[in-house]
């Protein structure tokens, strides 16, 4: 394998796909259907180009080439990270044993479906966000939009070629259905629950992009960890780029609550409704909203289905190799989020069934980062108002707390009461509405919309007013 990618090839690629020509042609035979897809159900708003970065080598340093592109031209390819030839599995019953470079014959059905789950969220996110171009708050936050949009389409490229590599006629057929299930669709919906969900405002994307992107950082990570070394090598890449979209989601927030403070200390009110601002309950709300969805992504608090993915060394846990115990976890218990006589209580189980209830943990405390820098912008404007993650009782639909309704304290409700009270929570079609209403597109250069403030820094080294976008 070679560290920088060929992009004499047609599909860019590092894994030496000039030299197995069969794969080479069923992927080549899968692109046109990539395009299409990615014409109908991509970014909905015309462009001449767009300035993105594009892979160019896979190491630490100079790994991206950034240059105005036409989104249709954009090379996706596919590039794996350095293979470790002395690499071993770090966890499980197979623990030090050679990683593997082919999928073992007992595991093919579990590691498929972990590659299919995986992948499917990937063009899910795309055409969840189809539509935000045309209400973009500026040039760089459309710009941005779009490098999210290339790299989840880069990302389903990755697992595509896992699939059609290593799983034979049933990964091809199941990349196939990739492009035929959509987000939100009766008829054929994406796997998971948050990936169908709307993404109709700005708010809602960088609320998206901070908590949703940010699961798929965990999960990524732990799939890192695999002992099915292409797998392994794909999500380390992955993860590179996958910092970027968090990026926007964190700054994304932190603009709007700082333009939101700068609203309230200026005209010395809290309701800034009637100034063109989002206010903090409503943009607490959101946050609950999209932090709710988030935490269903981790499953229930425990998982057969997970242990034995650890036990088989196909899913480790986040950071594998920093953990502090003997990386099998037969003898280890763990106390996890449970109902107990109906009451929010814990319970201790096997450390290997609690593994979802572990890596959630450790998303949890990441979220609180940026709740934490959000929270220190409006100390700074010397604001007394607050953000906070809800209880993780609240709204959920999957696991221990699926069966309650609980306050975002954690008070547990009545399904009448919450019916009643949901909206002092959640948003509600009025916020909904307000936020929508503020979604007027600004694509002058240099320009911005009144909601949102202005980027400390632009992209690579380019300021602001930087012509990140070109029209059509």
């Amino acid at each position: 394998m070679t560290t920088a990618p060929d992009y004499s090839e047609k599909i860019p690629n590092n894994v030496g796909l000039a030299e197995d020509r069969r794969l080479q042609r069923a992927l080549e035979s899968w692109q046109p259907d990539f395009l299409s897809w990615w014409e109908s159900m991509g970014p909905a708003l015309p462009t001449r180009d767009v300035y993105l970065r594009t892979a160019v080598n896979v190491g630490r340093e100079g790994w991206a080439h950034f240059g105005h592109v036409p989104m249709l031209d954009y090379r996706w390819g596919i590039f794996l990270a350095e293979r470790d030839p002395g690499r071993v599995i770090g966890f499980g019953e197979h623990k030090g044993e050679p990683a593997w470079q082919q999928v073992p014959g007992e595991y093919r059905a579990d590691l498929q479906r972990l590659i299919v789950i995986q992948g499917d969220t990937e063009p899910a996110s795309v055409e969840q966000q189809r539509n935000l171009g045309a209400i973009a708050p500026s040039l760089y936050d459309l710009r941005n939009l779009f490098q999210v949009n290339v790299e989840e389409g880069r990302h389903l490229w990755a697992m595509v070629y896992l699939l059609h590599a290593h799983f034979g006629r049933q990964g091809r057929e199941e990349a196939g259905e990739l492009l035929h299930r959509n987000s939100g669709s009766q008829d054929a919906p994406r796997i998971l629950g948050a990936f169908n969900e709307e993404t109709p405002d700005w708010l809602s994307f960088f609320m998206f992009t901070y908590f949703t992107d940010r699961d798929g950082k965990y999960q990524l990570g732990t799939l890192k960890e695999s002992g099915f070394d292409p797998l392994s090598r794909t999500c380390e890449f992955m993860l590179k780029e996958e910092a970027h979209h968090m990026m926007v989601g964190t700054t994304g927030v932190d603009r709007v609550v700082e333009r939101t403070a700068q609203v309230m200390v200026e005209n010395d009110t809290d309701d800034v409704t009637a100034l063109g601002a989002i206010g903090l309950p409503v943009i607490q709300k959101y946050l609950n909203f999209h932090y709710s969805v988030s935490l269903d992504l981790f499953g229930g608090e425990t998982s057969t289905n997970v242990a034995n993915y650890y036990t088989a060394g196909l899913k480790g846990r986040w950071l594998e190799d920093r953990r502090k115990d003997d990386h099998k976890l037969a003898d280890d218990s763990i106390m996890v989020d449970a109902l107990v006589e109906g009451e929010v209580a814990q319970s201790e189980v096997s450390a290997l069934t609690g593994l979802n209830t572990d890596l959630r943990r450790e998303y949890i405390a990441d979220c609180q980062t940026g709740v934490s820098r959000w929270n220190k912008i409006l100390q700074s404007a010397g604001l007394p108002q607050r953000l906070a993650l809800p209880h993780a009782a609240f709204n959920r639909k999957v696991g221990a707390f699926a069966s309650i309704e609980a306050t975002p304290a954690g008070e547990l409700l009545s399904t009448e009461e919450w019916q009643r009270r949901k909206g002092e929570w959640l948003p509600t079609d009025v916020d909904k509405t307000y936020v929508r209403s503020l979604m007027q597109p600004v694509l002058e250069r240099g320009k911005i919309a009144a909601w949102i403030a202005p980027p400390r820094n632009g992209i690579n080294g380019k300021p602001f007013d930087y012509d990140y976008v070109h029209l059509t």
